[in-house]
């Protein structure tokens, strides 16, 4: 509504600017008897009458547009450059650490890594699994939690053209079974502090004959059975130097396997070469304008593209010392920033809520940063936090693991995920189509093309392949099958190609761009995206029951969208308890519905298919359900929601 409000107020002003304009130019062109002079004005004049608006908005954003080409252009020069120059990732970290090899790299707690000290660390993980026999478009998958050493691992891998599968160090059972079997791996890093994770599976007969390699660290655990003491080895391990010589084709070679949900079942690997890398995390840096000298607070887990990715980047691409946490901490959030001298810190929107909802201290305006940046801070506390905590700048940045849809907000502009210039709104890979926003069906016209949205308009958010170019390739997932899946073919002329980001998003007269909501069978919960059908298939395997469908339900003063399954449950024979038990040892915490629903009958439309919608609608108002609702209680266990606990979950009171 306020965004409509705010479009209505632009078009008045824009109409007056045009009228006063048009006045000018008429007057301009009486006191000037110039043909050429005159011809130009009339062509402006025409513009205005034609479209006062664009007009406007074009004079209100020139100076953001310039600054932004600017800096767009700088990007796709460096990133031209490493492609035909045959720079992979772990090339170009090699020049960092050889410009400042004493510098610090990566730095956790008392712990920290200098670039040299990296480099080193990379070559011999190179050397030992070249000796193991690894070769070029081998897959090995790396179970960790975040470590200095976590990046130099992969980055030794990929010096032998070996990918690294980056597995969430939250999944269990088969789900994490699933991560390991579609990658393909040929061997399996697992961090100490995760083998009791591990060992569940290790007598799984799918990974019976996987060769597994446990690091420790600093820590000394016991020694898996049948593992490898990968700490120990590398100590022992001489180094393997990159060749000198280099083909142009290896800056498209593939780097890593980072998983997402994707909008149904299982996790999918999707692809992430080393051009798309350079993409990625040089992208941020030259459109945030950030520094070599920043010490950048990364407290994501090192397994996700924010994290892993755009996160570790800054060291391995740009120079920058990258501070880590294990997990992430509200109460110390700000004191980390102090004691490292952070300059630039990155979010996701469920960590700002979290740091708002600490309470009070003036340490919290105690710290050097310059840049937040990041995606999912929601308009409704941005301002807000800009103001209790001093940032003087936010970046939000747009764009999923796998996909073209890239946008960055580079002027503060509250509530915005991005922008594209007015006159390039039709030239820029991305685009807005009209779309039924019950279905998520798309909306064509009489010659079976979509219809872009005009401002103002919801719509379905994608963006154009181009395998050429860097911005808007495509690389898909490790599934073939999968990748097809997320392309629009034949969008607005024969043959194109477009990927489906699965987001509504609106976009206003200036060009920007506002988050509104997700379509397709997702939702996003503690700052993960959860597949209801992995979540489905589990609890219908669970209860054995016919019919039972996940989906996610907003709770006030709460980011995202909590998870909530429906099951088909007639004789109320469900037990509750044994369910609790098989979704704890099944899921993630994130990945948990916390409200369960027994009814006797889902409704489903008249091609039978099942009403999500409604039933999301619904909820968990157990003022207006006649259906007993359970809530997921802290001890893991499921319980009917009583009155005391819904008027938590209203008031925000909840602890969630």
């Amino acid at each position: 509504m306020e965004i409509l409000l705010e479009l209505n107020l632009k078009q008045k002003l824009a109409t007056r600017l045009g009228t006063l304009l048009l006045a000018t130019l008429v007057f301009a062109s009486c006191c000037y008897n110039n043909a050429l002079a005159s011809l130009t004005l009339g062509a402006v004049v025409a513009l205005l009458l034609r479209n006062p608006t664009f007009v406007f908005a074009l004079v209100m954003t020139a100076s953001r547009d310039l600054k932004a080409l600017q800096r767009f252009v700088a990007l796709n020069v460096y990133l031209l450059r490493r492609d035909r120059g045959g720079f992979t990732v772990a090339r170009c970290f090699q020049e960092q650490a050889r410009t400042h090899p004493k510098k610090p790299c990566f730095v956790m707690d008392d712990r920290r890594l200098s670039f040299a000290e990296a480099l080193e660390l990379s070559q011999k993980v190179a050397g030992f699994f070249k000796d193991q026999g690894l070769q070029k478009g081998d897959c090995v998958a790396l179970l960790m939690e975040t470590r200095v050493e976590y990046p130099c691992l992969w980055l030794g891998l990929s010096q032998l053209g070996v990918i690294t599968a980056l597995i969430n160090s939250n999944l269990r059972g088969e789900s994490l079974l699933h991560c390991v079997n579609v990658a393909n791996a040929k061997a399996i890093i697992v961090g100490s502090e995760l083998l009791d994770v591990f060992k569940s599976l290790k007598d799984k007969e799918q990974l019976a004959h996987i060769p597994v390699f446990q690091f420790e660290g600093e820590e000394s655990r016991e020694l898996l059975p049948g593992a490898v003491d990968l700490s120990t080895a590398l100590r022992a391990q001489k180094k393997l130097e990159l060749p000198s010589s280099r083909s142009p084709e290896e800056a498209r070679s593939k780097l890593l396997y980072v998983y997402t949900s994707g909008t149904t079942g299982l996790p999918k690997a999707a692809v992430i070469t080393n051009l798309r890398f350079l993409f990625m995390s040089a992208g941020s840096f030259y459109m945030l304008r950030m520094r070599s000298e920043d010490v950048v607070y990364n407290p994501l887990p090192l397994y996700h593209t924010a994290g892993g990715i755009v996160g570790v980047g800054n060291a391995i691409l740009n120079g920058s010392t990258v501070v880590l946490r294990r997990k992430f901490s509200a109460r110390n959030f700000w004191a980390d920033c102090d004691r490292h001298n952070c300059t630039v810190a990155q979010y996701i929107g469920e960590l700002c809520r979290y740091l708002l909802a600490t309470p009070y201290a003036p340490e919290q305006m105690k710290h050097s940063l310059r840049l937040m940046y990041g995606n999912g801070l929601r308009p409704q506390i941005w301002s807000q936090f800009v103001r209790r905590f001093g940032i003087p700048q936010i970046g939000e940045i747009y764009g999923a693991t796998e996909g073209n849809s890239n946008l960055i907000n580079i002027t503060n502009r509250v509530g915005a995920v991005g922008f594209v210039p007015v006159y390039g709104l039709r030239l820029y890979p991305v685009q807005v189509l009209r779309c039924d926003e019950l279905t998520g069906e798309l909306i064509k016209d009489s010659k079976g093309h979509c219809i872009r949205c005009q401002p103002g308009q919801s719509g379905l958010l994608v963006g154009k392949v181009d395998a050429r170019r860097a911005v808007s390739a495509f690389h898909g997932y490790a599934d073939k099958g999968a990748s097809e899946q997320k392309l629009l073919r034949n969008v607005f002329a024969p043959g194109d190609v477009f990927f489906n980001s699965g987001d509504m998003v609106v976009c206003d007269i200036l060009g920007y761009f506002y988050f509104k909501d997700r379509t397709g069978d997702t939702f996003r919960w503690r700052g993960e995206n959860v597949a209801t059908q992995e979540v489905e298939a589990i609890i219908t395997n669970c209860v054995g029951l016919e019919d039972c469908v996940v989906y996610g339900v907003q709770i006030p003063h709460v980011e995202g969208k909590a998870g909530m399954a429906a099951i088909v449950d007639p004789g109320r024979k469900v037990d509750m308890e044994y369910l609790s038990v098989v979704l704890r040892g099944s899921l993630p915490t994130y990945a948990r519905p916390l409200f369960i629903r027994l009814l006797d009958e889902i409704p489903r439309t008249a091609t039978f298919k099942l009403k999500k919608r409604e039933l999301a609608q619904e909820g968990y108002d157990i003022r207006k359900l006649s259906d007993p609702v359970y809530y997921l209680n802290r001890d893991g266990v499921y319980r009917p929601l009583s009155e005391e606990q819904f008027e938590a979950l209203l008031s925000g009171k909840a602890g969630l």
